[in-house]
């Protein structure tokens, strides 16, 4: 016998019917109305009996093609690429940015003076769970974008400034852990995620639909 809906972890539920939603809206069954709007009321509900119901008129169930799709956008990005002990990043009067598809050196070294800098770790690869990255900002501004399944350790020291973490962390044991080390006077560093755990599954959904359309 199964076991009743009001008994199974809310959270895989909720994966399993998530999963169900973008896979019929991807094919076609689903219009991105209905398609959004199921879409927060399975993130956002606390009831078993009210997810299930939101794909029980769905017929296309999800597929091996589907789960390996989601484990290689979803999942971390590790690299066997032996990483560079340290990156060093200097902006002084300057600006710069680092983004898209790169690998995390095991340290990362940012001094900013009078000066921005940008560090995107969205889609960076990562060859070992745990990062360091060393800031000293003075007068300056560093922002750091994270995806949403790492962990953030912020031990900044800071003197009329400071370091805001807006990140959530819904990371699991196998996500890397970036410690933000260092000091920060006249300036800050902000810490955020640059894609919402929504605006990931509606960009996986639309990236499925046009596979199949």
């Amino acid at each position: 016998m199964s076991v009743t809906i009001e008994d199974r972890p809310i959270e895989s539920l909720r994966e399993e019917v998530i999963d169900q939603l973008i896979m019929n809206y991807s094919h076609g069954k689903l219009s991105y109305e209905a398609f959004e709007r199921r879409l927060d009321v399975a993130m956002a509900s606390k009831s078993n009996v009210e997810i299930f119901a939101l794909a029980e008129d769905l017929d296309l169930k999800v597929d091996p093609a589907y789960v390996e799709s989601k484990k290689r956008d979803f999942s971390t990005q590790y690299t066997t690429k032996p990483p560079e002990e340290n990156d060093l990043m200097i902006n002084i009067f300057a600006g710069s940015n680092r983004q898209g598809r790169w690998t995390v050196a095991k340290e990362i070294r940012s001094l900013t003076v009078f000066g921005g800098s940008k560090v995107d770790f969205t889609d960076a690869q990562f060859s070992q769970p745990e990062v360091r990255m060393r800031v000293l900002c003075l007068f300056g501004g560093v922002d750091i974008y994270v995806p949403e399944n790492v962990n953030i350790v912020s031990k900044a020291f800071c003197v009329f400034g400071g370091v805001d973490n807006s990140a959530p962390c819904i990371a699991d044991r196998h996500s890397p852990t970036i410690i933000i080390e260092g000091f920060v006077m006249f300036g800050g560093v902000d810490i955020k995620v640059k894609r919402t755990i929504k605006e990931k599954f509606v960009a996986f959904a639309d990236n499925m639909k046009n596979m199949f359309n």
